[in-house]
């Protein structure tokens, strides 16, 4: 199953060209990396990327992740994915731009449907 990460443009830059990162900043305060499920993109952008252009949307393949993937309850009671160590570049399945239209997110269509 797919999970997603957003992500700065320089926080995207530094994981290509380190190949691996400890993620955004709240990520290192938190000790592991943020991600959503599709359904939960989509708000996770409104809420803490609210106006920001430059985006990133990473897209990764659970089945990569092994046990260092926890589902922890979060925001609204949901199970949310964290990764409790780095992000690799390799783990990264594909990447694409996030582009902001009239003050919201345009994701990609047909963003795979997942949950918990």
């Amino acid at each position: 199953m797919m999970i997603y990460k957003i992500f700065r443009a320089d926080e995207w830059a530094e994981l290509r060209a380190k190949g691996e990162t400890t993620g955004a900043p709240i990520d290192v305060s938190d000790g592991y990396v943020h991600f959503s499920t599709s359904s939960q993109a989509a708000e996770t952008a409104a809420k803490h990327f609210a106006g920001q252009d430059g985006l990133m949307l990473l897209a990764v393949e659970t089945d990569r992740l092994g046990d260092d993937l926890k589902w922890e309850v979060s925001r609204g009671d949901q199970l949310f994915p964290h990764l409790y160590r780095v992000l690799r570049l390799d783990d990264v399945v594909w990447a694409q731009p996030l582009p902001l239209k009239d003050g919201l997110h345009l994701f990609p269509a047909g963003l795979e449907e997942t949950s918990a």
